[in-house]
């Protein structure tokens, strides 16, 4: 089925009426996640309007609706690609095997596990950027904002479908509590730490949604690829979504550096003082967001030698990124793959079984995409005749899980002591007056076509529309 079904209490393409128990089960949760979403979604958006999409079908095609919907009325649903006929399983032990429907018993707790942890990323996100409202630069992307969080919440159900469809008492107990963490709270944090850091302010959100949502891309392709043919064909649809959260990143960024050069340009200023005192952002101060969130994120993927992501991938579970485009036998027994480590004071690379090292390799594939995106930030200072270029640190820098957990890095890759950490911590990682600095100059700007001083419009409107279409109604 490939069409959305907006008749029913709760829109799906998943035939939830011809299963009534299930049905039930979902609508007991429905009003919990409003509740949820009333306490921790948006700040003070009961009586917006705002121009939306909404999916109204699965297929490649038209698949989105563009309307006014009021923030409390936005209609989330379960929706999944369609299933492909006879699929096979084409990596780890069952390769060649059909593609499962339902959850082999063996593997039923480790799976649970994956799509518990993939529901517990939504809904932190939407908690960590529910004040963002209050300061968007322009209406433009105050809509932005809300379509990334309608749709985050929206990926919350699609994992709770599964732990209602497919884990029965476990998993309802499992849907309950992705409602009950809350991002940053000290007794009953988010499940990943990059969920748990603070999001205070628009320089922070662009570089979560390039940084952290790229993650969220890459964990999804892996998933998609899944034995299990409902996690895998649910994946698929939320990647369609996932990606304009990543395109909000990259071009807010991408204008807020046109900004800050085309000022830098203007008046010939490059020192960061002066560059502040034109009420843009200083390269520096965004180099040392980017050093904090870049590193973060590369967290997300976990230790580098693992052995769960060996079992989830001999089991099935979770492939690789472009699977079926790796020129190998799909199964890794006896591959090895290079990974670094810390050996006195230096790293080295050794070899270890590919089987363990999957997290690093799914690692090594996210960077090789995040550069592409940061070279095309540094073609924005380059077209204004900047010198200066923003870069990504070492994968060693500052990294809390893994063989570097804990390891004083430089931003070149060297090892040094603490000493020297603590001398330059404060030019690698963003201090209390970068903070304070980006954070005076946020403030809503709530006129059509208007644009906060410190980030240059886009170059198009959303939908075709135009810039200064008025994309948020605040009733």
């Amino acid at each position: 089925m490939s069409g959305v079904d907006y008749n029913q209490r709760i829109p799906n393409n998943v035939g939830l009426a011809d299963d009534r128990s299930l049905q039930r089960a979902i609508e007991h949760w429905q009003p919990k996640f409003r509740e949820w979403w009333g306490e921790m979604g948006p700040e003070a958006t009961a009586n917006f309007e705002v121009y939306l999409r909404t999916a109204i079908s699965v297929e490649r095609e038209g698949w989105a609706h563009f309307d006014y919907v009021r923030m409390p009325d936005y209609r989330w649903g379960i929706f999944l690609e369609p299933g492909e006929p006879d699929r096979k399983i084409h990596f780890g032990a069952h390769k060649g095997e059909d593609a499962w429907q339902d959850v082999p018993g063996e593997y039923r707790a480790n799976l649970r596990r994956i799509i518990v942890t993939q529901g517990d990323t939504e809904p932190a996100s939407v908690e960590q950027q529910r004040h963002l409202g209050e300061t968007a630069p322009s209406l433009y992307d105050l809509r932005n904002l809300f379509q990334i969080n309608v749709e985050e919440g929206r990926h919350l159900w699609a994992m709770v479908y599964l732990l209602h469809r497919y884990f029965g008492r476990d998993g309802r107990e499992e849907a309950e509590a992705l409602l009950e963490r809350r991002s940053g709270d000290r007794d009953n944090p988010r499940i990943l730490g990059a969920f748990n850091e603070p999001t205070p302010d628009w320089l922070a959100f662009f570089m979560f949604t390039f940084f952290t949502d790229r993650d969220g891309k890459f964990q999804l392709c892996a998933l998609a690829e899944s034995a299990f043919d409902p996690l895998a064909r649910t994946t698929r649809f939320m990647l369609t979504e996932e990606a304009h959260h990543m395109f909000v990143g990259e071009s807010g960024i991408a204008r807020i550096l046109q900004r800050t050069a085309e000022v830098m340009a203007q008046h010939g200023v490059h020192d960061p003082a002066g560059v502040r005192r034109h009420g843009v952002i200083d390269l520096p101060t965004l180099q040392r967001y980017l050093n904090f969130h870049y590193s973060v994120t590369l967290d997300l993927f976990g230790a580098d030698v693992s052995s769960n992501a060996a079992i989830f991938y001999s089991t099935g579970l979770k492939g690789r990124f472009d699977e079926s485009r790796i020129a190998d036998d799909h199964v890794l027994e006896g591959a090895t793959y290079p990974v670094l480590e810390l050996s006195e004071d230096r790293l080295v690379e050794r070899e270890v079984p590919a089987l363990n090292a999957l997290n690093e390799r799914l690692r090594d594939r996210y960077i090789k995409d995040t550069i592409g995106g940061v070279g095309r930030w540094n073609r924005v200072l380059e077209k204004q005749g900047i010198e200066e270029r923003i870069m990504l640190p070492h994968k060693a820098f500052n990294r809390r899980i893994g063989s570097f957990a804990g390891a004083r890095v430089a931003l070149d890759g060297r090892v040094i002591g603490e000493d020297e950490w603590r001398a330059n911590e404060r030019n690698w990682l963003p201090t209390e007056d970068d903070r304070a600095y980006v954070a005076s100059l946020m403030g809503r700007i709530a006129e059509p076509g208007r644009f906060a001083g410190w980030i240059a419009p886009p170059a198009v409107g959303i939908n075709q529309q135009p810039i200064d279409f008025q994309y948020v109604r605040f009733g």
